[in-house]
């Protein structure tokens, strides 16, 4: 009980510092530029480009992306090479997490497309991943140098609408593909029935995403809403579009591919003799 109020007592101190500090600073978060041009650029990064090897100026997007496939590739050679030959009958901790993440993506595709799966497995497992990565990437703040010479921290790569976009019609052509695999050109016409399915995939990403970063930038914008609160939000909107995103992603991709690569049902034909049969 003595330690439950000393916690409690701590909490309330600090709370009451805190707020005693947002009123000393004031309201003004001594920005140079206003909350509409720092969204603005948050969004189309016109002053916060990157160069990129000194070729072209590019948006901080594509660095994250370079550097989270880079990273994932260098992860997934060095467990290949050095955890998966060590695998046991019993697992060990490392080898009940890798089993567990590939068995939630092999048994999504299982059921939801029980005809036409082999595939569908591994690139649930390759989208939910690098989403999942991606998204948390942005909380290791990797600090680059943009071309006006301000430092940033990198963003997730799907904040960007270019990167949203590619995975949404990736998705999209790989539904298509299992269709036209299953039960030939006509599978073409069964996902072109979707037309609106890369669109609401690439903005879902894209907003879902982007929402997150700039609510975490007004945050910080202001001085009296910048002690605690940012570094509780970021992590909370982070770590939640990391989860949330990579399942609807990998769920509408299952879901849509087990449609369109469903089997035709053989037309059943009734003899004559049945039919006057059964009218008699």
């Amino acid at each position: 009980m003595k330690q439950n109020k000393r916690s409690l007592i701590l909490w309330l101190f600090l709370i009451v510092v805190l707020a005693a500090a947002s009123v000393l600073t004031g309201a003004p978060g001594g920005e140079s530029e206003s909350v509409k041009t720092m969204m603005r650029d948050a969004v189309l990064h016109e002053n916060g480009q990157v160069s990129l090897f000194g070729i072209m100026d590019v948006n901080p997007g594509l660095i994250s992306a370079y550097v989270v496939t880079a990273a994932l590739l260098v992860l997934a050679l060095c467990l290949r090479i050095f955890a998966v030959p060590r695998f046991k009958k019993n697992p060990g901790k490392l080898q009940l997490l890798l089993e567990l993440w590939v068995d939630t993506f092999r048994g999504m595709a299982e059921k939801n497309s029980p005809h036409h799966n082999k595939v569908l497995g591994p690139y649930l497992f390759s989208a939910g991943t690098y989403v999942f990565v991606s998204t948390l990437f942005e909380l290791l703040g990797v600090q680059v140098v943009t071309t006006a010479g301000h430092s940033m921290a990198l963003p997730a790569p799907l904040s960007d609408v270019n990167a949203a976009i590619g995975m949404g019609v990736l998705s999209y052509l790989f539904i298509m593909s299992g269709g036209v695999g299953a039960v030939g050109i006509r599978g073409v016409g069964r996902t072109l029935k979707e037309f609106s399915l890369p669109i609401s995939m690439s903005f879902r990403l894209f907003g879902a995403l982007l929402s997150g970063l700039l609510v975490t930038e007004l945050v910080y914008y202001y001085i009296t809403l910048s002690y605690v609160l940012p570094v509780i939000v970021g992590i909370m909107f982070t770590m939640l579009h990391s989860l949330i995103q990579s399942y609807v992603l990998t769920m509408l991709v299952a879901l849509y591919y087990g449609e369109v690569s469903e089997p035709a049902q053989p037309k059943v034909k009734h003899h004559k003799k049945n039919s006057d049969a059964l009218a008699a």
